[in-house]
């Protein structure tokens, strides 16, 4: 029977969705590990009833099943060549929860952090927190018997999990818990126990099944046996889970040592403080975080030190958990520390550790790292030895790793520098990772401490394990899934941990990209590395990213899965119309080129740059989109229209007719935005300067948007650095960064008005005059894209600010504007230059504020006017941004630098948004005939 077939009678037999296309199967080839398996397709069950059909007839075709989550497993357990049950779509939901016995009942598909949000109200949690808590699955979590940085205080997943209800492959199902009897486990139990029962307690041991919760002393706990084996015994179609309390307030101490070593040394002190965690980070983590965000702020609030420990304390009251941080910090007397009560800043040093995963993944000089030797465990009072034996280990094999992780309970967490793209590399990969096994064993240390074995480790479980062990593991194996049918090839006959390695089997083929890729020394193939997988594009609440996975719910307009495609692409194996590939076209398609992606993605995948060089060679000779043409050339047709009187009135009156919107491919549901009667400057006019009169000059940009729709804007920033003694200067000629080329892929147009842009701008960046910019998406592009564009060009970022980040220098001299207002930030800014500077200006105008964390407006320039966008760029609005604008009261100012954030806005609520030029300027008086003095 042929995989058509297949599908075909799986589509018959269940409600989901059923998809065996190339793109879903790129999509889901791999998780966050360094394997790549393309799987035969996959299932997305909506209900228990969708599962057991989907495995009738996986079993009369004779084809493996894989249960997956999040996708967020990092030895390759979640990637096979199998059927894939994706319960990440439909099977998510929190069934129930008990408060009296402190209990959830949950599907398998639930994201964690709904399911804490579900049991908050109630003063609970679920105590095992990875730090992928936002996107991961309950599911996924049991299969895994994920930890995370609470489990010193609530312990892993196995002791939290009540009940399973579990189905075989063979469609036996039933509901386990303790005290079980089922398959004859009586007897297995008799004549495992001896060996169970001689291995060294070790509170991190994940590696291999989970026995030891069989033995009579642990309640003969049949469904804690099966938390951890990584859906190679049965399917989980519901489970019951045990919550526990949490506190009210939490404080965080974070101790600063002067290595690694030392920050290990003091755990077994802190132990016995019994604090909610104890999480350890190196300097090399730190490092190369500044290297990847050079404007970032959070590592600054960290105290002197090479090596640190977080403690979290909690308590009824922030007085009480501020105490018990205090009392830690007198106990253990470290070198430096600092306690943090205010949740905010907890948040941003917290975003540290938990996005260490992905920050390690490249190294501060830019080179790539990888799992492979990631989450080993020894006991903690050897830990410190343990790390000085590992970092000896990397240095004989000429390798080096950032590393962090659990030191309160001996794990740790690295990414190593391994070469796997030559044969000598992938050899040297095995080495090491067989000494390293050795190493922790000799430790009595586990190979897994948290993250479980998959492809990655179970080849080296003999080395951890006695014989007699191993042969229990495929006894228990055999008990439940006598086929081998589920997840085949992990734990138990498992696949060599170097083969089927997605870097060297993807190792591209493709030439030197259109755009500079500075930041992967030129190469659009390490640019598609980049993503290791991590999925925090997945999660459904804040920053920016993503935001059409979470208007669509579709792995394939993820950053994550955009950049499994993109990788396919660059190395031919699957889709081997390269360029031209119809599959990666249409993922694209809903990129809104936001930029979201490169400053909350751990590892900063820039999918609007990668979207741009894709279009460009996609498009290379052949028709474009109309929307390319009508909206690409939007700059040079508004200065052709402004540069005759009368023209204005006639393109208004005609842009926004069906006849236009469909020549021009904008969507019919729009409303095109009308021109102002003036423009701030007139294209044919030459701009006479008045001499500055000793006052310090700026030259403030003419953006195309400000310049032809908004001049208003223009002048009120005019008027503001007027009053702070500036004298206002604009170029003598027509300007534009060239956004609109470069975000619709015609680079070569984007790169001739960029530089004749840059060649007028010439004698004032000579002559050290700052560039001042009013729109955060034309203001970003010269920050941050010039180099990509130009590499070559003498050009320094740094000479443009921001308007706020002027008017942050005189922040003493602002006058006071006491309003109310809600801040949409753009996502360009909040990507390239951030909002900082514009919080400090607001607070010191006296502005109430609150800062949206809505994500994306949803027109992102030209997407939400593109033909067939109209209803993700809505959902996206829908999500948080406009539900906020219709609450705000009418007094509330809706505060909005963006163009495509006003218009989404003015369009959808009626309200009319300001810019920040505009709330300051209404502290001053506009000086009479300073317009006229300046055109």
């Amino acid at each position: 029977m042929t995989d058509r077939e297949l599908a075909m009678a799986l589509r018959a037999a269940v409600r989901g969705s059923v998809r065996f296309d190339a793109a879903t199967r790129v999509v889901y080839s791999t998780d966050a590990s360094n394997y790549r398996h393309l799987p035969i397709g996959v299932v997305a069950p909506v209900d228990a009833d969708d599962v057991l059909a989907a495995l009738e007839v996986c079993r009369r075709f004779g084809a493996p099943v894989l249960s997956r989550g999040a996708g967020t497993s990092i030895c390759g357990q979640a990637a096979n060549t199998a059927v894939v049950l994706d319960f990440h779509q439909y099977m998510n939901q929190v069934v129930r929860i008990d408060p009296e016995s402190a209990t959830a009942v949950v599907q398998p598909g639930v994201v964690l952090d709904d399911l804490r949000a579900a049991a908050r109200p109630y003063g609970l949690t679920f105590g095992p927190d990875p730090s992928t808590h936002s996107r991961c699955t309950v599911g996924g979590m049991i299969g895994n018997n994920s930890c995370g940085s609470h489990s010193i205080a609530w312990g892993k997943t196995d002791v939290n999990v009540s009940t399973l209800d579990v189905v075989t492959y063979r469609g036996d199902r039933g509901v386990v818990g303790p005290a079980t009897t089922l398959y004859s486990l009586d007897s297995f139990v008799d004549r495992v126990a001896p060996a169970v029962r001689e291995l060294s307690p070790l509170t991190r041991r994940v590696s291999g099944y989970n026995l030891g919760q069989l033995l009579p002393e642990n309640g003969f706990h049949v469904a804690r046996s099966l938390v951890g084996s990584e859906g190679t015994c049965v399917t989980v179609l519901e489970a019951e889970v045990r919550l526990v309390p949490s506190p009210a307030h939490r404080a965080l101490a974070v101790l600063g040592f002067p290595d690694a070593y030392a920050a290990a040394d003091a755990v077994l002190s802190v132990r016995d403080l019994r604090p909610l965690t104890i999480e350890g980070m190196d300097s090399g983590l730190i490092a190369a975080l500044r290297s990847a965000r050079p404007a970032e702020t959070a590592s600054r609030a960290l105290p002197p030190g090479g090596g640190w420990l977080y403690v979290e304390t909690g308590g009824d009251s922030v007085s009480g958990a501020k105490a018990a941080a205090e009392a830690i910090v007198r106990a253990v007397r470290p070198p430096s520390s600092a306690v943090i009560t205010d949740p905010v800043a907890q948040k941003a040093l917290w975003r540290i550790r938990e996005d260490g995963a992905g920050i390690v993944t490249r190294s501060p000089s830019g080179g790539e790292a990888w799992p492979g030797w990631e989450d080993a465990a020894v006991p903690p009072e050897v830990l410190s030895s343990y790390l000085r034996d590992f970092d000896a280990l990397l240095a004989r094999h000429g390798r080096n790793g950032a590393y962090f992780g659990h030191f309160g309970e001996g794990c740790l967490h690295v990414r190593i520098d391994f070469d796997l793209l030559t044969i000598a590399g992938v050899r040297n990969f095995r080495v090491f990772l067989e000494e390293a096994a050795d190493l922790v064993a000799s430790y009595g240390g586990s190979l897994s401490g948290e993250h479980g074995d998959g492809q990655a480790r179970a080849e080296l479980l003999p080395r951890m394990y006695s014989p007699a062990m191993i042969d229990a593991f495929a006894a228990f194996k055999r008990i439940w899934d006598p086929d081998g049918m589920m997840n085949p090839g992990r734990l138990v006959d498992p696949a060599p941990v170097d083969q089927d390695l997605r870097v060297f089997v993807g190792t591209p083929t493709v030439g030197p990209p259109s755009l500079a890729f500075s930041a992967d020394s030129g190469s659009f193939a390490s640019a598609t590395r980049r993503c290791v997988g991590v999925g925090k594009c997945l999660s459904a609440d804040g920053g920016v990213m993503c935001p059409s996975y979470r208007a669509t719910g579709e792995e394939r307009h993820s950053t994550r899965g955009r950049s499994r495609l993109l990788f396919e692409l660059a190395s031919g194996k699957v889709l081997t119309d390269r360029w031209r590939s119809e599959e990666v076209r249409e993922a694209l398609d809903l990129c809104l080129s936001c930029k979201g992606c490169k400053s909350d993605c751990p590892v900063s995948v820039d999918m609007a740059t990668y979207k741009s060089e894709f279009l460009h060679r996609h498009y290379a000779g052949r028709l474009r989109p109309a929307s390319h043409y009508s909206m690409g050339f939007l700059p040079l047709a508004l200065a052709g229209v402004s540069a005759f009187p009368g023209a204005t009135a006639i393109f208004n009156r005609l842009a926004g007719g069906s006849v236009a919107k469909t020549l021009g491919g904008i969507a019919p549901e729009r409303v095109v935005p009308k021109l102002a009667p003036k423009p701030f400057l007139r294209p044919t006019r030459r701009t006479r300067v008045a001499p500055p009169d000793g006052r310090p000059r700026v030259l403030l940009w003419p953006d195309t948007f400000t310049n032809y729709f908004d001049p208003s804007i223009a002048v009120s920033a005019v008027s503001v650095l007027h009053r702070l003694g500036y004298h206002v200067e604009v170029p003598d000629r027509p300007v534009c960064c060239g956004l609109t080329w470069l975000s619709t892929g015609q680079l070569d147009t984007a790169r001739r008005v960029l530089r004749h842009s840059l060649d007028v701008l010439r004698p004032w960046l000579t002559d050290g005059v700052p560039v001042v910019g009013l729109e955060p998406s034309c203001t970003a592009l010269l920050r941050s894209d010039v180099g990509e564009l130009l590499p070559s060009y003498d050009f320094d970022p740094a000479s443009v600010l921001t308007f706020a980040e002027l008017l942050h220098r005189h922040l003493d001299s602002l006058p006071s504007v006491p309003v109310k207002a809600m801040a949409q930030v753009h996502c360009h800014q909040h990507a390239e230059t951030g909002f900082s500077a514009d919080a400090s200006v607001l607070s010191a105008l006296g502005v109430d504020l609150d800062v949206l964390d809505s994500g994306c407006c949803g027109l992102a320039g030209n997407f939400g006017f593109e033909r067939g966008h109209y209803e993700v760029s809505m959902a996206c609005a829908e999500r948080k941004l406009l539900p906020a604008v219709r609450d705000a009261s009418a007094d509330t100012e809706i505060l909005a630098d963006g163009f495509s954030c006003r218009t989404q806005i003015r369009q959808a609520s009626g309200r009319e948004p300001v810019h920040l030029a505009q709330l300051a300027a209404r502290g001053f008086a506009w000086p009479k005939g300073l317009r006229r003095s300046i055109m």
